[in-house]
């Protein structure tokens, strides 16, 4: 038996029917569906709409979404083409313009307009208020960003030992709402910076009112640094509001060296006035160095110690036990820095550890640096040696 290719797209689109859970409905079945044991949200489309079709895909996932375990539908999710077969049901319910959505309570109660807004989400919690019934939508994972209020503005960006960067947005301001994303990322990149808070304030809401009054908060969004140890006195984020330009911003002002993504620069751990010993580590006395690397960590600003106080510390030991250990074999250096690229390019660390061995590798560098300096010195004053012979069998 042969078939011709439009009957194979017939079939196909016969099973992406049958596969839906949307309810088609229409004036013979309607009463078998709507206003029984389960509540229904019915959507009146016309099939040459464009908002309806626009909606159409989201339509499915959110029928998907409660279609239930084993086939046990708790609540409809339903449509009708209101311009066609079901064009009287439309008119019974006052449908004056597509796709208008209405939630029909179960047991018969009087049909609600739907004005919500269209995404998947908003038609979800929707559904899930008015009839107790929960989604397989998985919830979104909690934003980056640590989510502030009066209640708590206070411990968590007055803190005296961070410094926070908060946005003062409203929830229905579009701006804000195109901001989202790129704050998420700065959030993200500056997870594991301890002593950094990037925070966000619904300064519309009305317990935080009184809050964005006490900070002059009068259009959305603004920005505002809270310097540690000077929380009082914010300074005002002009800067443009890119990711690149809000982390250029929080490095410049706490002190840190985030790159986008979370990871570390090339300057994150470097100590300048330990760097200057470790220029000297293959030309002078190892045990000497160490004593003299020994007293710069001891007198090391305070600022420096008080701010990213972990990875300082970090950096610090890192420094004295490189010193040490070139103290007692000047070729741990060169091992060292091989077995930390190895565990960088296996791409299993991942975190603090991480930034740990990132820093580690930072001040290795210093070391290395040197040696190449030594090696080019060193290839200086052979040539000159070998012109020096030269000049003597001339002679």
């Amino acid at each position: 038996m042969l078939f011709r290719p439009s009957t194979f797209v017939a079939l196909g689109l016969a099973a992406v029917a049958a596969a839906s859970n949307v309810v088609e409905l229409t004036p013979k079945n309607f009463a078998e569906h709507v206003g029984g044991k389960d509540p229904a949200l019915v959507e009146f489309f016309a099939p040459w709409c464009g908002h309806c079709k626009n909606l159409a895909p989201t339509y499915e996932q959110l029928a998907d979404a409660f279609a239930g375990s084993k086939g046990k539908r708790q609540v409809v999710i339903a449509k009708v083409d209101a311009d066609g077969e079901g064009k009287s049901l439309g008119q019974k319910y006052g449908v004056q313009g597509f796709p208008t959505l209405k939630w029909f309570p179960a047991n018969g109660g009087d049909p609600v307009d739907y004005e919500g807004g269209r995404d998947l989400d908003s038609l979800a919690s929707y559904v899930t208020k008015h009839s107790g019934v929960k989604s397989s939508i998985k919830p979104p994972p909690p934003p980056a960003a640590a989510q502030v209020s009066a209640a708590n503005f206070k411990q968590v960006v007055l803190d005296p030992n961070v410094d926070a960067l908060v946005e003062f947005y409203a929830p229905w301001c579009g701006h804000c709402k195109r901001l989202a994303p790129i704050y998420e990322e700065v959030a993200k990149t500056f997870e594991n910076e301890k002593g950094v808070v990037v925070a966000q304030v619904d300064a519309d809401a009305a317990a935080n009112k009184d809050l964005a009054r006490e900070y002059g908060i009068t259009s959305f969004p603004t920005i505002k640094f809270f310097p540690a140890g000077e929380p009082k006195a914010p300074i005002v984020y002009e800067k443009p509001r890119t990711e690149e330009a809000f982390i250029n911003f929080l490095n410049e002002h706490a002190g840190t060296h985030r790159v986008a993504g979370g990871g570390l620069s090339d300057l994150a751990g470097r100590i300048p006035s330990l760097d200057e010993l470790a220029a000297l580590v293959r030309t002078q006395a190892p045990t000497e160095l160490l004593t003299r690397a020994q007293s710069v960590a001891a007198s090391l600003s305070s600022d420096l110690t008080k701010r990213a106080s972990a990875l300082n510390d970090t950096a610090t030991k890192f420094y004295l036990r490189a010193f040490a250990k070139a103290a007692e074999a000047p070729e741990w250096l060169d091992k060292e820095r091989v077995r930390l690229a190895k565990l960088l390019e296996g791409g299993k660390v991942t975190g603090t550890k991480l930034d740990e061995i990132k820093v580690k590798t930072n001040i290795l560098k210093a070391f290395e640096e040197v040696k190449e300096v030594k090696e080019a010195a060193e290839e200086v004053k052979e040539a000159a040696e070998e012109v020096k012979e030269k000049v003597r069998e001339e002679l």
